[in-house]
């Protein structure tokens, strides 16, 4: 693209915030500054999506709503490594915006190497664990042979990519925090298309590839996201751009990567808390239907195209109050919280409200049986937009300044105390369900345990009321705890950065 119509792109996306300048509803300097950062960020995080959508648009076609709900069940593990790549990568970009705030760019550089050494002795064991149990763990969350046969053979061969992932994610993550993240996006834009070019080829069998079906996906996605890891080798290894993985030198630095677990601990709670929370959630829906799965899948994925916004401006959050609290100035890194939340919470609900407004076209795309029920979904997920907004947002600006605990605390109470007890009222009346069974369980030496739960046939409602609620909780957390102030207080005991102005 030549810089002319570049920069016309440019000058038309910053026309919001500027209106919002305009409006009143933000600072101008400091939200074009959020803005810049967090779009590439929504690009990236908007192709990731568009991908997994299209996997799932892809299998429908190709095998129907069971090819759906394997789907969704794979993912469901994929999401655990996955939850805690995020997690590690969070304390990246904390201490790695922190001491770029703080002009310590040799220590910025250390956090990325000692990050990924952490990242190998995470992700080797999860994958040969998953390659010995894949069907298993499938069968954990449904009896049904084709679903388990279908769901186990994609997740053996898509957890190869884990490794591949975290570092991926750990450069992203690094670059961002250094106020970097059009590097990121670029090799999005290269590698994404690619993934979903070759899921194609390798579901279907077009051209010279082999129809391959379901597993044709998880090749696609092991074989794009190998390419991304090595792109950002060769970015952080050139040297060329603004934070680079040091080969030589000191390999381990345990106070550094005490910081980096300290920062990362809650974040994987907080990810492991929701991703597991998602396998008794999975287990209500399956018990209502396989097209109930199918539907949420679709429907889940379909909004998540409209609350990519929050990952951009969570991680725009991150590096600006983190620069700010590693350069001392407290004030600042408050105010950048703020006036990034104004401006997610008006992306966010604009995108909501089209997607919901759309819903019925973009699920009848997917073939699914029952397209009211994918459009009911998309629907709950728009009226809880507003709450993923601020939970996101907020807990990037936490994330910033070290202050994790809190969003853990959040998703805690989202899952375990509002949407898993609500859920499960959507069970029929005395129903009863036997944990430790199966081939897995044996393997692991656990006895059956038959547990009762609280079934009370409300159905599809209380699925519906556990989601919106669950969102709204965790936002109701993390925006008390910024507004608090305490999490200052928390960046200045980490002993990274400069000491606070004083007021």
């Amino acid at each position: 693209m030549s810089s002319g119509p570049r920069e016309r792109l440019r000058s038309a996306l910053f026309v919001f915030p500027a209106a919002l300048a305009a409006l009143g509803l933000v600072d101008r300097e400091k939200g074009t500054e959020a803005f810049e950062l967090a779009v590439p960020v929504m690009v990236s995080g908007g192709l990731r999506t568009l991908l997994r959508v299209a996997d799932f648009l892809m299998v429908g076609v190709y095998a129907g709503g069971t090819a759906i709900a394997a789907l969704e069940f794979g993912f469901q593990y994929y999401f655990v490594p996955f939850g805690l790549a995020l997690a590690l990568t969070s304390g990246t970009i904390s201490v790695v915006s922190r001491l770029q705030g703080a002009d310590e760019p040799a220590e910025a550089n250390f956090a990325i190497k000692q990050s990924l050494w952490l990242a190998i002795a995470l992700a080797v064991p999860i994958t040969v664990f998953t390659h010995y149990h894949a069907e298993a763990l499938i069968g954990v969350l449904t009896d049904d042979a084709r679903t388990v046969a279908l769901g186990g053979a994609y997740l053996r061969v898509v957890m190869y990519s884990v490794g591949f992932r975290f570092w991926s994610m750990i450069a992203a993550r690094a670059l961002a925090g250094s106020g970097d993240t059009r590097t990121p996006m670029y090799v999005r834009l290269l590698t994404l298309p690619t993934n979903v070019g070759l899921n194609a080829a390798l579901v279907f069998g077009l051209g010279p590839f082999p129809e391959l079906g379901v597993v044709g996906a998880a090749w696609g996605t092991v074989a794009a996201t190998t390419l991304a890891g090595a792109v950002f080798a060769w970015a952080l290894l050139s040297g060329r751009y603004s934070v680079r993985l040091p080969v030589r030198g000191k390999q381990w630095d345990t106070g550094m990567a005490r910081e980096l677990v300290r920062v990362s601990l809650p974040l994987a709670g907080t990810r492991l808390s929701r991703t597991f929370g998602r396998f008794p959630f999975l287990f209500v829906l399956g018990v209502l239907g396989t097209d109930v799965v199918a539907a949420y899948a679709v429907g889940r994925r379909v909004m998540l195209l409209a609350l990519m916004p929050a990952w951009g401006y969570a991680t725009a959050a991150s590096t600006l109050v983190g620069q700010a609290i590693g350069a001392g100035e407290e004030a600042e890194a408050d105010d950048y919280g703020w006036q990034i939340l104004r401006l997610a919470l008006a992306t966010q609900l604009l995108l909501g409200a089209a997607i919901t407004i759309a819903a019925r076209p973009i699920a009848a795309a997917f073939g699914a049986e029952s397209v009211d029920l994918t459009v009911t979904f998309v629907r709950v997920f728009g009226v809880g937009v507003a709450g993923f907004a601020v939970a996101r947002t907020m807990r990037g600006g936490l994330r910033g300044a070290g202050d994790t605990r809190w969003p853990l605390y959040g998703g805690l109470l989202g899952t375990y105390a509002v949407r898993l007890p609500i859920a499960v009222l959507a069970l029929p009346t005395g129903y009863a369900v036997t944990l430790f069974a199966g081939p897995l369980a044996a393997t692991l030496g656990l006895a059956p345990l038959v547990v009762p739960l609280p079934g009370m046939e409300l159905g599809l409602v209380a699925v519906f009321a556990a989601i919106v609620g669950d969102l709204y909780a965790r936002a109701v957390v993390n925006l008390v705890r910024y507004w608090s102030d305490a999490w200052k207080r928390v960046a200045r005991e980490s002993g990274l950065g400069a000491t606070p102005d004083a007021d």
